[in-house]
């Protein structure tokens, strides 16, 4: 699986968001620009902007105008899962070719491939849509993804 950089910096410009509603001397209500979105996680700030347009357009985030103005979260960190921001920027989690892993057919020798692309998105949701943006940002991970990371050969590339 690969991992956009949309994906990437649009779960980074959420995890700023969380920690400047929550952070010291932070008020739940204090709108965070995107320039300091884009500074605290060094990201350039023109991607930012459309990134945030998007999770805007999801509901995950709300903007305010003004000279004090900038994004909040929707709601709060515990109840927005990795999953939903990696939807709200780059669509579906798992597709073949397009596709929805479901809507996929084979013939011959590949007739169960289907199955193993439905198994894989089910995976990647139990990881992304079990973990809420609130754990990741305190490292205190479901016991799904706990396991997971236990394994031995989790951190080593193949």
């Amino acid at each position: 699986m690969d991992i956009s950089a949309r994906s990437d910096y649009a779960v980074r410009a959420m995890l700023a968001l969380a920690a400047g509603q929550d952070g010291p001397g932070a008020q739940e209500d204090t709108p965070v620009s995107v320039d300091r979105l884009a500074q605290a996680q060094d990201l350039p700030v023109k991607f930012l902007e459309a990134i945030v347009a998007d999770l805007r357009r999801a509901g995950l985030v709300a903007s305010r105008r003004g000279a004090r103005g900038g994004y909040l979260l929707a709601r709060p960190a515990d109840q927005i899962a990795v999953g939903d921001i990696i939807r709200a920027v780059d669509g579906p989690l798992a597709e073949v070719r397009g596709l929805r892993p479901h809507d996929t057919a084979y013939p011959g020798e590949a007739e169960h491939l289907p199955a193993l692309w439905v198994a894989t998105r089910a995976a990647l949701r139990a990881v992304l849509d079990g973990t809420s943006l609130d754990q990741l940002r305190h490292g205190a991970w479901p016991a799904e993804v706990t396991e997971l990371l236990r394994q031995p050969d989790a951190w080593e590339s193949r």
